[in-house]
């Protein structure tokens, strides 16, 4: 009977879950996530002919600085002048028995059927006319804005159907940067309070970022687009395509913003939650305390917010999901930093 009593006094003993603890520290002003992105042109675009043809020739070379409104390329214009001087003879012609209708009319020598054909005929043959020049002005691609040309689609003298891109270009001046952000950091935009970028290349620099818009649908991988504006410096200006740091930094919110390791939160049915160490009669118990998660940093912090914490409180680490409330735990020693990972 004894030995069974020992047996299970060790018993309960072992059923007490062994956590690891940290402390709860605050957050300091101004904390900042970061988010991988990469810059890209405000407009990269695909033109093409509105009519079909044969490409005649281009007007410039990849890599070319373009103004709005200058020729990119042109098309064999040959049958579209054609087409087009056929229609003005046509339109010449029939404009003048129009004409002459028109003025038999007002003498009462012909019906108001004739004079209505007549003037419908005209309306039909001036909608052709100006169809047919602006057939011919659509043997001509022009750059819709400032911008640099990327890439030529199709070779000369090749005959390519309408609508098909024949040649790509970027614009210039102002280029965005875009990251995807995950939902938490989605549901407090409004606490965005500055962004700003680095260069691997430009080693201890910041540069400026603007907001232009965060998509309000998340994509396949449930994140969101955030489009951000790059202010460039005169002597160091990024290129499209290269890769960047964002970081955002956050508004702080009173003094109730703590932070913890990301692993401490549990998260569940949309609720975030720590569990806290409270001691009574000798022993440790847990107690669940609700949250709010403003951000998740990089380093692998999470920033939360509770009226129910603070500082240098104790908190489970790890774990989380597999302890409830109230519950006896046995908090296991914190690692000295001369046992690096709690080896020994």
């Amino acid at each position: 009977m004894v030995m069974s009593s020992c047996s299970d006094k060790k018993e309960a003993k072992s059923r007490v879950k062994k956590v690891a603890v940290c402390e709860v520290s605050a957050a300091s002003v101004g904390n900042t996530i970061e988010f991988p992105g990469k810059v890209n042109a405000t407009s990269d675009i695909n033109l093409a002919f509105k009519v079909a043809g044969a490409i005649d020739h281009y007007l410039v070379k990849e890599g070319q600085h373009v103004k709005a409104g200058d020729v990119l390329v042109e098309m064999d214009p040959t049958d579209y002048k054609t087409q087009l001087k056929a229609t003005e003879a046509e339109y010449a012609q029939i404009k003048g028995d129009v004409e002459r209708v028109i003025a038999l009319y007002n003498d009462s020598a012909t019906t108001k059927s004739n004079y209505d054909k007549a003037v419908y005929g005209l309306e039909q043959i001036t909608a052709k006319l100006e169809h047919h020049r602006n057939q011919l002005n659509y043997t001509k691609i022009t750059a819709p804005f400032e911008g640099y040309i990327q890439k030529k689609l199709f070779g000369e003298h090749e005959v390519i159907g309408a609508g098909l891109p024949v040649i790509s270009m970027i614009s210039g001046g102002t280029l965005e940067v875009n990251i995807n952000i995950p939902a938490v950091d989605y549901i407090n935009r409004n606490n965005f309070e500055d962004f700003y970028c680095t260069f691997d290349v430009f080693p201890g620099e910041k540069f400026k970022l603007k907001l232009i818009s965060i998509a309000p649908k998340a994509n396949a991988n449930q994140l969101y687009l955030v489009r951000l504006a790059l202010v460039g410096k005169p002597d160091m200006q990024p290129t499209v395509g290269m890769n960047t740091t964002v970081n955002i930094v956050y508004r702080q919110e009173g003094n109730n913003q703590y932070s913890v390791p990301n692993t401490a939160v549990k998260s569940e049915t949309g609720k975030s939650s720590v569990f806290v160490l409270v001691k009574k009669d000798g022993k440790s118990f847990v107690k669940e305390c609700e949250v709010k998660v403003d951000a998740l940093k990089s380093d692998g912090s999470a920033i939360i917010v509770s009226s129910q914490l603070k500082q240098n409180d104790t908190v489970v680490l790890s774990g989380v999901r597999k302890i409830e409330d109230g519950e006896e735990v046995n908090p296991l020693p914190e690692a000295t930093k001369t046992n690096v990972g709690g080896l020994l």
